[in-house]
């Protein structure tokens, strides 16, 4: 049943009506960016676009809660954030950098003080760690370890646990990433080196007459490990050619580099043991995107050790991350009350909760189905909608919640249609779903700052 429009802002609270939340149409939206790839068809279009600028401020007639909004900006002709090389995202040197905030000097000073506690406060490192963990002196990488469950709270196991995922990481690649070759050879070792050890006939190689039929290349036997192989041969294509697709903006991922090319065979290692221990998902387009921040906080850590064992971390940490969403990347779910569609679902009643009149708009007025642009921004955590560094700093909050990332990302989603409502009511089918699906660039500190609001209106 339709509402009369005065009905319908009666339901949009106060201070969703304000000015503070609108922002000046933009320039044209570049369309010759590259195309993402997601695990269904219905996502389709292209990276955000930087083509326009956000000038949203904090609204100064609440009490600022957790996250704390960001100061007002000192100009408003100030130009659009651009995207980040490699040389200027955290943990890297860049002289242009701008001085830390007084905010961030003091949130960084409070996350070593917890880091350096006998016994770790999850509930106090969560609550510093949501408002965003500044650049530097390997802070990130350990407390997304800790908010991933990766590393214990208790200070003394943490190098004996390390010590252990390590070397279970590498039993896997040493199982996993094994040819058909390898394995044959690894077998007729074992069977051969006790019967032919004294006759020196034992060489690692199985002649023609001794090679079983489930060990020939032409076998169809179900366990046979060339047929194993073969079928595992598509999907490990499939991941070479995205991990090759991963920022290919960012020289950590992208080019000539014996760097970048090591860090490119550690995000296919990950996700090939992924895929073969996980048979029920395997490996998913898109997985790549949402292991790629991981790796690279990891591996930028100054502690020398543990940029060189970032692969097995990473490992671990993507497998805890996957967990909370392995749902949405598993097909036969798709229509279940855990499947993606499911999800996206839940946004928009948010959405409708927060701005019934935006929500009638976009999908009864203008009929854009939030699965032509949510489907993207759910599976992919938003990597792909924000440069790399403020994905970061939304990671920050998302890991940070207590019962998973999931509802604080659709918060912050919903917040993101809120940022631009204005726009969004003035469009029709074809400039929203445009504007959706190239979001705009913003204040991340503001983005999550509306989105902490979100929750406390639910909750009050």
């Amino acid at each position: 049943m339709f509402h009369s429009p005065q009905m319908v802002k009666k339901r949009v609270p106060e201070w969703l009506n304000s000015s503070l939340w609108s922002s000046t149409p933009s320039p044209s939206l570049d369309d010759d960016r590259v195309q993402p790839y997601t695990s269904k068809p219905t996502a389709t279009t292209t990276i955000t676009s930087s083509s326009s600028t956000s000038d949203y401020e904090p609204p100064s007639m609440v009490d600022p809660p957790i996250p704390v909004p960001p100061p007002k900006p000192t100009r408003e002709d100030k130009p659009p954030p651009q995207p980040q090389s490699t040389d200027s995202l955290p943990n890297h040197e860049d002289k242009n950098n701008t001085t830390p905030s007084p905010e961030d000097i003091s949130r960084q000073a409070q996350l070593l003080v917890e880091l350096s506690r006998k016994t770790i406060n999850l509930r106090d490192l969560r609550r510093i760690a949501s408002q965003g963990i500044p650049d530097g002196a390997g802070i990130r990488s350990t407390v997304w370890k800790l908010l991933l469950g990766y590393l214990p709270s208790d200070r003394g196991l943490w190098s004996s646990e390390l010590t252990k995922k390590r070397s279970q990481y590498k039993h896997f690649k040493d199982e996993l990433l094994m040819n058909p070759s390898e394995i044959t050879r690894k077998m007729d070792n074992c069977t051969n080196c006790d019967t032919d050890e004294s006759k020196g006939q034992s060489k690692g190689l199985l002649s023609r007459s001794e090679i079983t039929h489930g060990e020939h290349p032409l076998s169809l036997g179900q366990s046979s490990v060339w047929n194993q192989f073969f079928q595992d041969t598509e999907i490990i294509e499939q991941i070479d050619r995205d991990v090759k697709r991963t920022h290919p903006d960012l020289h950590f991922f992208s080019g000539d580099s014996s760097d970048a090319k090591s860090n490119q065979d550690a995000l296919k290692n990950i996700l090939i043991v992924f895929a073969k221990l996980n048979p029920g998902i395997r490996y998913v387009q898109g997985m790549n995107e949402i292991l790629a921040p991981l790796f690279y906080v990891f591996k930028t850590d100054p502690n020398e050790e543990d940029a060189a064992s970032a692969e097995a971390d990473t490992f671990f940490c993507f497998v805890e991350l996957l967990s909370g969403f392995r749902d949405h990347f598993c097909q036969q779910l798709d229509n279940s009350v855990v499947g993606i569609r499911s999800t996206i679902t839940k946004l928009s009643q948010l959405l409708k909760e927060h701005d019934e009149e935006l929500w009638r708009h976009l999908e009864i007025t203008t009929k854009v189905n939030p699965q032509f642009y949510a489907f993207r921004w759910i599976t992919l955590l938003l990597t792909q909608e924000f440069n790399f560094a403020d994905s970061l700093h939304i990671w920050d909050t998302l890991l940070s919640d207590p019962e998973g990332p999931q509802e604080t990302l659709l918060r912050v989603c919903c917040a993101m249609l809120i940022l631009i409502r204005r726009r969004l009511l003035a469009g029709d089918f074809t400039s929203n779903l445009k504007l959706l699906q190239n979001y705009p660039p913003t204040n991340i500190r503001h983005l999550l700052y509306v989105a902490h609001k979100l929750r406390v209106q639910s909750s009050g």
